[in-house]
């Protein structure tokens, strides 16, 4: 059968929405708290005086997971504001009811693709740092073309941040950060605050539960911090 038209046009996505089944205490959340917590895309640009009742340092994490590490961070930076994305509502919930339970007033969730927030809700040069820890890796060989960070968004990135703007990476599969740290290298919008060719430190990054018992199976994880200069 021939592919569609739509088949055809569809984009690319660098994540795959998995099933997953909701617990209660997390459906709630999402019923509940989104009003909260949650900024819909639909709304247009986010104003962030609206958003946070101020204007401060704006981080923006793309791909949370279940919201630890970003709900660590938060509370750890009380001075700045968060906002994250994801797209699988187990997270979403999680992270919305430990938002709430945490009693935190700087963080918020959006939900859905992050490159058509990015184009729809933010203004050029409007965010301080952009935040992608532990992306899906697509460890096949021929799936590799699905991976986030790529030439093409990581550009996309540099228009959203603002000049002296960070981006943090970080992955724990060895074959990725060799390919983040080409595709960064390459950027003339870029420039490695670690030094050329050179990963860095955790910086700021919170541990995950993920993280730690990769590390305690012996993984490595390898950080990139970027720094826009153009």
């Amino acid at each position: 059968m021939a592919e569609s038209e739509n088949t055809k046009h569809r984009p690319m996505r660098s994540y795959v929405v998995r099933g997953g089944r909701l617990t209660g205490s997390q459906q709630d959340a999402i019923e509940n708290l989104w009003p909260e917590y949650g900024i819909d895309q639909n709304q247009g640009l986010i104003k962030r005086e609206e958003v946070f009742g101020r204007r401060a340092e704006l981080v923006f994490e793309i791909g949370f997971g279940m919201g630890d590490s970003l709900v660590a961070m938060a509370g750890q930076y009380p001075d700045r504001d968060y906002i994250g994305v994801d797209v699988h509502p187990p997270g979403i919930g999680t992270i919305l009811r430990d938002i709430k339970a945490q009693g935190l007033h700087n963080l918020r969730v959006m939900q859905g693709d992050a490159t058509e927030i990015l184009d729809n809700c933010f203004s050029n040069n409007d965010i301080d740092r952009i935040q992608i820890f532990f992306p899906d890796p697509w460890h096949k060989k021929r799936h590799n073309k699905r991976r986030l960070i790529q030439a093409p968004f990581v550009e996309s990135l540099a228009g959203k941040m603002r000049e002296g703007g960070i981006l943090h990476l970080a992955t724990d599969w060895e074959n990725y950060a060799e390919q983040m740290m080409e595709v960064m290298s390459a950027s003339s919008s870029y420039k490695n605050i670690a030094g050329e060719g050179q990963f860095a430190g955790q910086d700021e990054r919170a541990e995950t539960k993920f993280e730690r018992r990769g590390r305690r199976l012996g993984h490595g994880v390898w950080d990139l911090l970027f720094e826009k200069c153009l």
